[in-house]
């Protein structure tokens, strides 16, 4: 009986180490402008889209972030989920970034570099 339980515990702690493993990237985003300027109080959205298991004993992960980028162009986005995200940026005066990426390492910097906005086109220009 006393081998069923040890066995049983070792089964239980190895488990719970496991889980302890929780495969959770710490994600920094430094957004500049094609020249290498930071550019600050650009609002980046990260959307976990597929990866390693986000339940965790039937507590909720959460899968969406958004977060503003510092004056050095800086976002810190909390732990998230390893696998793929999808990361967009939107910056007054810029063209709006959009992009998945695969992470898999525990600490990622991700460099987005934001073009200006294009010309508008009409149809209805003078040729």
């Amino acid at each position: 009986m006393r081998g069923a339980f040890t066995f049983a515990f070792a089964f239980l702690v190895s488990a719970l180490l496991a889980f302890a493993d929780d495969g959770l990237t710490a994600l920094r985003i430094q957004v500049t402008t094609a020249g290498g300027r930071p550019i600050d109080r650009a609002s980046v959205v990260v959307k976990f889209v597929e990866g390693r298991s986000i339940a965790k004993f039937g507590k909720k992960i959460r899968t969406s972030w958004e977060v503003r980028t510092n004056q050095d162009g800086l976002a810190k986005v909390p732990p998230i989920p390893q696998g793929k995200i999808q990361v967009q940026v939107i910056a007054k005066g810029y063209q709006t970034f959009g992009q998945m990426f695969d992470i898999q390492e525990e600490e990622k910097l991700i460099e987005v570099k934001l073009n200006p906005p294009q010309p508008q086109y009409s149809s209805h220009q003078d040729r």
